[in-house]
């Protein structure tokens, strides 16, 4: 039974008007996405348009979906002929008819970033390119950032940027690669119709027949490429509808250009223009929030968003002594809204600027027991550099640990090949010694050049710190090793935003690493790496259940969630102290604020910290970030946060500051196996096993509906019942 979609006014003005171009400025939550789908089945039912006439790009494949299935509840079967898609594979289906043009075959393949790192290896090893240490991911993501702009003629190799001249170098043989290999990667897919199109124009006049109506979907993420694709298959009948909010352009970084939605009318003249306002998420509280802080940007189209719900909570606003604070400060609050609202974990949604920040966030959940997941991105703990560095670190404790030594024997890279280490393999099974060894002497195996002297350094480094393991602390050890890798450098030198959040990761392990030293004087490396797997295990029981969300802002886009916590709200972290001194990267950041501040349906609390670390580990004054100032005061109210911890910095040798902290002392129960207890968040449940005593004693629970949790008794707050 085809169904009946309710409009507003605005909303069913938008959806009508089919005689000229249309640009819809959709504000966040005032149903964008309801408007695309009724003027799909309007244009099939009262303006006759055949299904396969209407072309609709969208950017992800949730979209699409999202999209077709509300079409077919409208017009019935007749909604599988519309072409719905994302950008990509709407092109990939144009050239699968037409790439013969460009002298490719139609059954050409799509590289996906793994199928173009491996290409790219084998470019850089079968040329002996020199690359002044960049990775090949540096170099795909310069590449693909200079298909993005369409400035592939822009790439110098007498650039001053190292990452700039290796892929000068690598981006003609690449290309001519992928054509021998008849492939395509994902930013061809977009570039090579324009490239048809222009060289034969009877192609894209058929294409400009076929496509009567042309609708675009979060139209503010468009780069150029995809603007020209827009633009020549409309431009015939000028029959378009594009719908976005500029007030969510967040992708410049990666090619979005934000004047293709404020220039709109001059690219289609004449154009109906209608703004999406009554917001069907958000309080309105939130909403004055975010209105009058995006406000301040310069470049947007004017709009105020409103609701007919209730005015809803103040902003909630808290500050800590530093990032370690602001994760229990977040936690304290949470369980507030747990047991006052009765709300449950897929409530909630944790932001941050930059993945970094989750590692205290995660390790304050794990040591609350309390169940969470990533989203649009992976664990602290699991991420490639850290792995890298933890790689390092438990072949120090463990050198007889292959897997780690294969996994870092050539990072960062120093000319040992998988071969390199299939030779030591079998020289090591001849001799009957361990792999490590075996690195140690490479002349014994006939192993000559850059191999063998990588080889050798590997081995002195590896061998230096066991050494050293009993003779420094964790914190001094680790630290150590990263300088003598020189991590910092490598990861500088790229200069790519990949490359600096990788940095940012890095010394955020170093952190833990430290916070973990603090906290147990009388422990060492070893312990620290059995406490990361202790952690990363600990909610094994419940990993597809009901839990919290972590995320990037950039990763919330499109999400909406009841309660909202914005973490790391510090000036120079959000905005990024680099974007500060750009007006355009600025608003962009700026914007990126109003969409974590409009994902949230009932409550937004901001944090951030007074003593946050940088780069280098030392703590740096911090002030609240200049969009906090851009919000009205009478929709803020400041919460106090009260720790069992003080924290206060002390000046140390060469004046740099260093972190001091005291627990307030607490009587800790020891508790056994049987007893009682009660959690703040789970409730009532009995004590299954016990492990050690007083404060770091961790103790396994079941509570009531089989939940199984493991804590830690300073961190669990349990009462014995």
């Amino acid at each position: 039974m085809p169904v009946q979609i309710k409009l507003n006014d605005v909303q069913k003005q938008a959806v009508e008007t089919v005689d000229k171009p249309v640009l819809i400025f959709a504000g966040a939550g005032t149903g964008k996405t309801r408007v695309l789908t009724a003027k799909i089945a309007h244009l099939i039912k009262n303006e006759k348009y055949s299904p396969e006439s209407i072309l609709a790009a969208t950017f992800t494949n949730k979209a699409a979906g999202e999209m077709k299935s509300r079409v077919k509840k409208i017009v019935g079967p007749r909604a599988s002929k519309v072409n719905i898609g994302t950008f990509h594979s709407i092109c990939a289906r144009i050239l699968r008819y037409e790439i013969d043009e460009l002298g490719f075959n139609p059954n050409f393949a799509i590289y996906d970033a793994a199928d173009q790192l491996s290409l790219i290896k084998s470019i850089i090893n079968s040329n002996k390119i020199p690359v002044d240490g960049m990775t090949p991911n540096a170099i795909r993501g310069r590449i693909s950032l200079a298909k993005n702009s369409m400035a592939e003629s822009k790439l110098d190799n007498k650039s001053p940027s190292p990452v700039d001249r290796a892929a000068a170098l690598v981006y003609p043989i690449y290309t001519k690669a992928l054509k021998e290999n008849n492939a395509l990667d994902f930013d061809d897919l977009l570039l090579f119709p324009l490239k048809v199109f222009k060289k034969n124009p009877a192609i894209l006049k058929k294409y400009q027949e076929q496509f009567k109506y042309v609708l675009v979907d979060e139209y503010q993420d468009t780069n150029h490429a995809q603007f020209l694709l827009v633009k020549l298959l409309a431009e015939k009948h000028n029959k378009i509808t594009v719908v976005g909010d500029d007030d969510q352009s967040i992708y410049g970084w990666r090619g979005a250009d934000i004047s293709n939605i404020l220039d709109f009318e001059k690219a289609f003249p004449g154009c109906k223009t209608f703004r999406l306002e009554q917001n069907y998420r958000s309080t309105q509280t939130i909403l004055s929030a975010a209105s009058t802080m995006v406000r301040n940007n310069e470049h947007r189209a004017e709009k105020e968003l409103w609701t007919e719900g209730i005015a809803g909570a103040s902003i909630g606003l808290m500050e800590t002594f530093d990032e370690l604070e602001e994760a229990e400060g977040i936690l304290e609050l949470l369980e507030r809204e747990i047991v006052n609202k009765k709300r449950t974990f897929n409530e909630f949604v944790i932001l941050y600027r930059t993945n970094a920040q989750s590692r205290a966030l995660e390790d304050a959940l794990r040591r609350r027991g309390i169940t969470y997941k990533i989203v649009g991105g992976v664990r602290f703990y699991e991420r490639k550099e850290v792995k890298d560095l933890l790689a390092y670190l438990r072949l120090i404790v463990n050198t007889v640990d292959t897997v780690s030594l294969k996994r870092v024997v050539n990072f960062p890279p120093r000319g040992v090949g998988v071969k390199t280490v299939e030779k030591c393999e079998k020289y090591s099974r001849k001799k009957g010694i361990s792999l490590l060894a075996s690195t140690a002497d490479p002349d014994a195996f006939d192993l000559k050049g850059k191999p063998a002297e990588g080889l050798k350094d590997f081995n002195s480094l590896i061998a230096k710190y066991a050494e050293l393991l009993p003779k420094l602390s964790a914190a001094e050890l680790s630290g150590a090793v990263v300088d003598e890798l020189g991590l910092v450098s490598f990861y500088k030198e790229q200069a790519t935003t990949e490359a600096t959040e990788q940095l940012a990761n890095v010394q955020e392990l170093l952190n833990s690493i430290d916070d973990f030293c603090k906290e147990n004087p009388k422990t060492g490396l070893r312990e620290f790496l059995e406490e990361v797997s202790l952690l990363t295990d600990l909610d094994n029981w419940n990993q597809d259940s009901n839990a919290i969300t972590l995320m990037t802002t950039h990763a919330a886009k499109g999400l909406e969630f009841p309660v909202v916590f914005i973490a790391g709200m510090d000036e120079g972290l959000f905005p990024l102290a680099r974007y500060m001194d750009c007006t355009e990267e600025l608003e962009e950041e700026r914007r990126l604020f109003y969409v974590a501040l409009t994902r949230a349906q009932d409550r937004v609390f901001l944090h951030y910290a007074t003593n946050r670390r940088r780069f280098n580990g030392i703590y740096g004054m911090g002030y609240a970030s200049k969009f906090i100032h851009e919000i009205p005061e009478e929709n803020l109210e400041r919460i106090t946060f009260r720790s069992s911890v003080t924290r206060k910095l002390v000046r140390g040798k060469a004046g740099k500051y260093k972190l001091k902290q005291v627990r307030t002392v607490t009587n800790f129960d020891d508790l056994e196996r049987g007893d009682k207890v009660e959690h703040k968040v789970f409730g009532k449940g009995m004590v299954l096993s016990v492990n050690g005593s007083g404060e770091n004693q961790k103790i396994s629970v079941i509570f009531r509906g089989d939940i199984r949790k493991k804590l830690i008794a300073k961190y669990a707050n349990l009462k014995r019942l």
